[in-house]
């Protein structure tokens, strides 16, 4: 897995940072390798309060929508996010 541009930032969706990518031949499943890199991001102090949004992280790494909101399930599970609907995924910090 490649290391991210998932910043939190807000960027236009017409710009292209870079693109994050999963690794195919992984064990892991890709929404699993997208929280791993998510969780890294947050740990790191790169994700400060609010992670991108769905269409933000669904575009950026090309996963389908389904599979981001899993990764995000998955860091709500361990407490690191919360999800407010209409509003965003925040850190739990």
């Amino acid at each position: 897995m490649a290391r991210s541009c998932l910043s939190g930032l807000a960027i236009p969706r017409s710009v292209t940072v870079c693109r994050v990518i999963i690794d195919p031949a992984s064990p892991d499943h890709p929404y699993v390798q997208l929280a791993a890199l998510l969780r890294s991001r947050i740990e790191a102090g790169e994700i400060t309060s609010v992670l991108p949004s769905l269409t933000e992280i669904t575009e950026e790494t090309g996963l389908a929508t389904g599979t981001v909101r899993r990764a995000i399930a998955l860091l709500i599970e361990e407490g690191l996010v919360y999800t407010v609907p209409g509003r965003g995924t925040f850190l739990r910090r």
